[in-house]
């Protein structure tokens, strides 16, 4: 499968569904709108930071099952970015480094689990967007979600500029699979149909350089 990967506000949702239109395979997406764990988190994040991980684990595990069948399948988040994320919120205080270490056993020895009938457990492509921390303010203030809005809570700013920087870090040192790099403020393809096309054929000349197209 291909994945995105990407800060909150880089366009994910939108890449996964514009790339899935494009190869003619299918979208899976992260469970957001519909989680109720995710309201309780912003509100408590030291009670619910380890159990909205699980959720997350849970769904995307099964994401990755129902995914097999198409190399072209196309997920709007990668399940290795998940360790990234709560190791931050135990570094800020918002979970225990204990929850982030039994977190990423239980991850690895999940992976380990997968069916051995799949080809690969890795992805045949990460994407990753990049964005600026601006531009990642301005997407979580347009999208208002009123629970990710740093009006409602100023502690979300340190959060917010850290998970960005990491994201950084992350990708420089992701080697699990084949990976390319969309700039997000180069390549503004939410709003911009030429950018839009310009990413697609990126995608297109990497999915060709890999023989997957």
């Amino acid at each position: 499968m291909i994945v995105l990967a990407g800060t909150i506000g880089a366009g994910k949702t939108s890449l996964t569904q514009m790339l899935a239109d494009h190869l003619g395979s299918q979208a899976f997406y992260e469970s957001v709108d519909d989680n109720e764990i995710l309201p309780l988190f912003y509100q408590d994040p030291k009670k619910y930071g380890f159990l909205l991980q699980i959720y997350f684990l849970n769904k995307r595990l099964a994401e990755i099952k129902n995914s097999f069948d198409n190399d072209l399948n196309v997920l709007d988040r990668s399940i290795f970015e998940d360790a990234l994320l709560f190791r931050l919120n135990a570094d800020l205080g918002r979970a225990t480094q204990t929850e982030a270490d039994i977190y990423s056993s239980l991850l690895g020895n999940m992976m380990e689990e997968l069916p051995q009938q799949a080809h690969t457990k890795a992805p045949s492509l990460l994407i990753s967007i990049q964005v600026s921390f601006e531009t990642m303010l301005k997407r979580i203030k347009k999208r208002g979600r009123s629970f990710e809005q740093i009006e409602n809570d100023p502690s979300l700013y340190e959060y917010y500029r850290e998970l960005n920087q990491r994201y950084v870090d992350w990708y420089a040192s992701y080697d699990e699979s084949p990976k390319m790099l969309i700039d997000g403020d180069k390549y503004d393809f939410v709003e911009d149909p030429h950018a839009a096309d310009q990413v697609l054929q990126l995608v297109d000349d990497k999915l060709t350089e890999l023989n997957l197209k």
